[in-house]
């Protein structure tokens, strides 16, 4: 689970026995193509999913097929830890690309959180930050122009790609189609193209493919209105 160990001393110090805790969890481990499900809307799931490779999104799917994504997510993540405690699932989560997960059961979660009350937070804050995530969301779908909104999604995802060793010196791989961004931002496709446009006309965006680099951070952030506090990659105790 070093994935996970990872993810959860970005915003704490882990020691050797709590690392030890996470190292012991069991889990099952499976592929995913791109499209599938990891965990299906409506299922009442007895275990939590991490991210160990890829990109995966939350979705809501509409009944006249069309879809919201609404939340995406990166190696080191928990995708359904709400899970544990909701019972039942009110959206589905699909792979974006080839991916890999471990499922871990609820009872070894709960075994965890109950000899070590500082993981128990720590796998709470998870939770809190996804949350604060979609407050950043609904805030830039709301309120911030297409350009705006486009590149705080951009900024959001350099950081929390860094944060875990997947992006560097403004570069990160992002092979995700442009219908499925569209899905995210809450653009048509068209919305989304000329958008990736306009950000590439600033200087401070070059997209090619699926390499993403970010050529002026400073300028990006500041253009977008991206304050990282809702992320809170700060290392304190807990």
């Amino acid at each position: 689970m070093h994935a996970l160990v990872t993810s959860l001393s970005l915003r704490d110090e882990i020691d050797l026995e709590e690392a030890a805790l996470l190292d012991g969890l069991s889990f099952r481990r499976r592929q995913l193509r791109k499209g599938e499900e990891l965990v299906a809307q409506h299922s009442r799931p007895t275990e939590s999913c991490v991210v160990l490779s890829g990109v995966t999104a939350r979705e809501v799917l509409l009944d006249d097929g069309k879809r919201q994504i609404t939340a995406l997510h990166i190696p080191g993540d928990f995708v359904d830890l709400h899970a544990f405690l909701l019972k039942v699932m009110d959206h589905s989560v699909v792979a974006l690309t080839d991916c890999e997960a471990a499922y871990v059961p609820h009872r070894d979660l709960l075994r965890v959180m109950e000899r070590s009350p500082h993981l128990g937070r720590l796998l709470w804050l998870s939770t809190v930050v996804d949350g604060a995530i979609q407050r950043a969301w609904i805030t830039s779908a709301g309120r911030r122009s297409a350009t705006a909104h486009f590149g705080h999604l951009i900024c959001e995802l350099y950081l929390r790609l860094e944060a875990v060793g997947l992006a560097s010196e403004g570069r990160f791989e992002f092979p995700v189609p442009q219908n499925e961004l569209a899905d995210a931002l809450g653009f048509s496709l068209v919305h989304v193209n000329r958008t990736l446009q306009d950000l590439r006309a600033t200087g401070l965006v070059s997209w090619k493919g699926s390499a993403v680099s970010i050529l002026d951070f400073d300028g990006l952030a500041r253009m977008s209105q991206f304050d990282p506090t809702y992320l809170n990659l700060i290392r304190m105790p807990r």
